[in-house]
């Protein structure tokens, strides 16, 4: 078997949206109900895709929220980012639009693999985001998209794939997110 390739994606989003619960179902498999606000939690996870091995750093963040300085450690050695907002809340959905902003303003015009994820989806009476504005909103950034529900066990079971391809201009691996299915599965070719 190859040696293992490292991949290191920063979790970001508006505080409250679920960043931890969808990184620590991912991760452990488990539902998280309680919140408490985090300051940074990294989570590591070994995956084989393909027959080849892949130890994933995922960098749960802080709340951000329209104001917030955007930490320049978001950005150094990040191979991708999973930007979260709430189904059930506009102001998620608007300071996740300023998150793109800023991460855009920090790392330069070069293209950012992103996964847009709309979560609590499993709270349809207080939905107010539709799925086609997330979707929407993912194209114009050409990202990736998808909602999901960390309670409902809606990420765990799902695949989420890793490649490396190679920036021949540069010379280094760089991660590409691509919706497979644009509800439910994520692939990083």
């Amino acid at each position: 078997m190859p040696q293992p390739k490292s991949r290191k994606i920063a979790v970001l989003g508006y505080r409250s949206v679920g960043k931890s619960s969808l990184t620590i179902q991912f991760v452990e498999g488990q539902f998280v109900d309680s919140y408490d606000p985090t300051i940074e939690n990294t989570f590591t996870k070994t995956m084989t895709v393909n027959g080849q091995e892949y130890n994933l750093q995922l960098v749960d963040t802080a709340g951000q929220d329209e104001y917030s300085i955007f930490p320049q450690s978001y950005t150094i050695d990040v191979d991708g980012y999973i930007l979260i907002y709430s189904v059930t809340s506009y102001k998620s959905f608007e300071v996740v639009r300023v998150i793109h902003e800023k991460l855009l303003d920090m790392v330069g015009n070069v293209q950012v693999p992103i996964i847009l994820a709309g979560n609590k989806k499993d709270l349809h009476m207080e939905r107010v985001i539709s799925f086609e504005e997330g979707k929407a909103l993912a194209e114009s950034w050409n990202a990736a998209f998808l909602e999901s529900s960390a309670k409902e066990n809606q990420v765990r079971n799902k695949e989420l794939h890793l490649e490396s391809a190679d920036n021949n201009n540069n010379n280094i691996n760089v991660v590409v997110f691509q919706a497979i299915d644009h509800q439910d599965s994520v692939s990083l070719l």
